[in-house]
């Protein structure tokens, strides 16, 4: 593409951090075999135990499901790892499975073994009631406990967003679970996944839950064993919590957001829809904040491997990114959601510096004195960015952070995006 040079040699960049409340545990592991201990009613002796642990890149997840492997064997239990991720990971057991290991989740290194299928069982229908499915490994065997990370939805809001709740409905039933939600949109999600749930719960396969919460920092910063009957009472208190401890932005209006990375290990949605304030699902009234005028993203998070579902938030992405979009997989998260507006590809630039033009063209008029841009790594970790003079400015007058003295540069000579120092 072609386009007539834009002034951004004119911007200055400058290192800006903000600081959130850090709440973090310290000795994980020991509080995680503790809160299972604790648990009353405590879980059976014996038998086997599907452990269901999901695609979102949780801060030291594979340490939690060793802890958990480690306290099932010493309760006398035979414990055994079931990918819980709904469509993702391509809708294969294969593409499941390489989730898991990319978190270093594997047979070898939890000392259990990981059984990766999309065979589901059907439980017996309800007059009136969606069909409910359960990964077939997890139905047969004696007990189900599950591992999730309790945070604000990113297509939804409502008493129940993401966790225990919504993992045990739809990523233990795999595609076919997440094709029924999805098929009824975001009421599927909103309202159906509490009945499902109820279904479930009443076959008494499903045991308990560990539920995380973490920092605006991608820490850990409470974890909680919950009996599964009290997965929908407490999990919505963990919620707020949850709310409370996430990161943002510094100010609500912004010309650009440059994002250096967007995945499934990031967000369900590749960004996450509450940082950057765009829903972009046909009905779904958008949020009021934060209003972006345009967002442009470089590439994709490794972990994703290829999944870019959620791309459909930018407005503007690099040729790089194009490149490493895995469209079989992408488009089997995107088709079973039914939310098509997220796979729409933006425009692509041939670099970073390009796309920043494009960008910036979308917010005019453009000014560098007054341009507002802020460039962040991905939505969970908004405490450390490169900032704009203007948005510079406009933290050091609201007492927002701190912005170091000396600008810097934000592309090399090839027109890629400086790495982070």
């Amino acid at each position: 593409m072609s386009i007539a040079p834009f002034p951004l040699d004119e911007l200055r960049w400058f290192r800006a951090t903000q600081s959130f409340p850090r709440p973090r545990l310290q000795d994980l592991e020991g509080t995680v075999a503790r809160e299972w201990s604790n648990l009353q009613p405590p879980l059976p002796r014996g038998g086997s135990v599907a452990i269901a642990v999901g695609s979102r890149g949780i801060a030291q997840l594979d340490s939690m499901v060793k802890a958990t492997v480690d306290f099932l064997k010493a309760n006398g239990n035979s414990p055994f790892i079931v990918p819980a991720m709904g469509s993702h990971g391509g809708a294969t057991a294969e593409g499941q499975a390489q989730v898991l290991a990319s978190y270093g989740i594997t047979p070898e290194t939890m000392g259990c073994p990981v059984i990766s299928s999309m065979d589901t069982h059907r439980l017996q229908e309800h007059p009136g009631a969606p069909a409910v499915f359960i990964d077939l490994a997890a139905w047969k065997a004696d007990g189900i406990v599950l591992i999730n990370r309790v945070k604000p939805h990113t297509d939804f809001h409502g008493r129940w967003e993401s966790g225990l709740v919504k993992m045990a409905v739809i990523g233990l039933g795999k595609k076919n679970q997440a094709s029924e939600v999805h098929r009824h949109g975001v009421r599927g999600l909103r309202e159906l996944i509490p009945d499902a749930f109820q279904q479930i719960l009443g076959t008494g396969k499903l045991w308990a839950g560990l539920a995380v919460v973490e920092n605006a920092y991608d820490e850990t910063a409470h974890v909680e064993v919950l009996p599964a009957g009290r997965f929908s009472s407490r999990e919505s208190e963990l919620l707020e919590l949850a709310r409370g401890n996430m990161p943002r932005l510094p100010f609500d209006d912004l010309d650009v957001l440059i994002v250096d990375r967007v995945g499934k290990d990031i967000s369900g949605s590749g960004m996450d829809t509450n940082i950057i304030g765009r829903i972009r699902i046909s009905g779904e009234v958008e949020p009021e904040a934060p209003r972006i005028r345009s967002i442009m993203v470089s590439r994709l998070t490794e972990a994703t491997h290829g999944n870019a579902t959620g791309l459909g938030l930018a407005d503007v992405i690099t040729q790089g990114l194009f490149d490493e979009i895995d469209f079989v997989t992408t488009y089997a998260n995107i088709v079973t959601s039914g939310f098509l507006e997220r796979g729409k590809i933006p425009v692509v630039a041939k670099n970073d510096r390009e796309a920043l033009e494009i960008a910036l063209r979308a917010a005019v008029p453009f000014s560098s004195e007054t341009a507002t841009i802020i460039r962040i790594r991905d939505t969970l970790h908004c405490h450390e960015m490169m900032v704009s003079a203007a948005a510079a400015q406009r933290m050091q007058d609201l007492s927002l952070g701190s912005v170091q003295e000396n600008s810097l540069p934000l592309f090399d000579p090839a027109g890629s995006l400086c790495p982070w120092t």
